[in-house]
């Protein structure tokens, strides 16, 4: 439930026909195409999604892949301090799947995305990642339609080298009140296995998200690239049922409680 092909800016190798195969050589039932929807330039070249190039290249896999369920879909990035352009985006058609999710906050008036933190000199880290979580929350307390929250715990993949461990505990107020908030909101909780290198969120989180009245799970690879679609299902899979959410009997529908 969380791909990028080519259709995406930081997708170079990606390929949408190719992971429709990957999809069916793994036994994917469906897939679900989440290209970018991003406006805080802070990489080079970075743009948001051709919509209707996007929707094109999907309706030319479904008549190729018959036996692949294919949905519609979109990463919102930060779509609360974009309003205007997430409108523009959601109104092009009806899409089957939106996320919503942070990459970038500001720190010391300057846009910067998690995965550059440890590139940023002096940065107290603990607390730009506690930045970070009340961001997320200011997106998830918004209006914003978007259904499922994407890798909630994104800096944890770039980890300062010799910093003390991420703990999930130390951050447990700051989670509490995004899981809290999307409980309220009817929000779905992604588990993302940043393509089978570490689990964002991990089990203790996803046992918070059930204690606070989490309803439902959904799982992505967020892969960039063919091969890596599906890649960490096997370990996320199990630590979702440890976790108390069970899998339904329509293999392509989501996980609950």
């Amino acid at each position: 439930m969380h791909v990028h092909t080519e259709w995406s800016w930081d997708a170079p190798r990606g390929h949408m026909e190719r992971s429709c195969e990957r999809a069916i050589e793994i036994g994917l039932p469906a897939l679900a195409f989440t290209e970018h929807a991003d406006w805080a330039l802070v990489h080079e070249g970075q743009h948001s999604v051709d919509i209707v190039g996007y929707l094109d290249a999907v309706e030319r896999c479904r008549a190729k892949f018959k036996g692949l369920r294919i949905l519609t879909g979109v990463e919102l990035g930060e779509p609360h301090l974009f309003p205007r352009e997430t409108a523009e985006v959601l109104a092009a058609a009806p899409l089957d799947h939106v996320l919503g999710s942070i990459h970038s906050i500001r720190i010391d008036g300057e846009l910067i995305d998690a995965s550059q933190f440890r590139k940023k000199e002096g940065l107290d880290f603990p607390n730009a990642v506690r930045e970070y979580f009340r961001e997320t929350l200011a997106m998830v307390d918004s209006d914003q339609p978007f259904e499922t929250l994407a890798h909630i715990d994104y800096p944890k993949r770039y980890w300062v080298d010799g910093a003390a461990p991420y703990r999930e505990e130390d951050y447990e107020e700051e989670i509490r009140a995004i899981l809290a908030s999307a409980v309220r909101s009817g929000r779905v909780l992604e588990v993302n296995t940043t393509r089978g290198s570490i689990l964002c969120p991990d089990i203790t989180v996803v046992r918070w998200w059930r204690e606070l009245g989490g309803q439902a799970v959904s799982f992505g690879a967020d892969a960039h690239q063919p091969d890596k679609v599906g890649e960490g299902f096997d370990l996320a899979t199990q630590m979702v049922q440890a976790a108390g959410f069970k899998p339904a009997k329509d293999p392509m529908a989501l996980w609950r409680r």
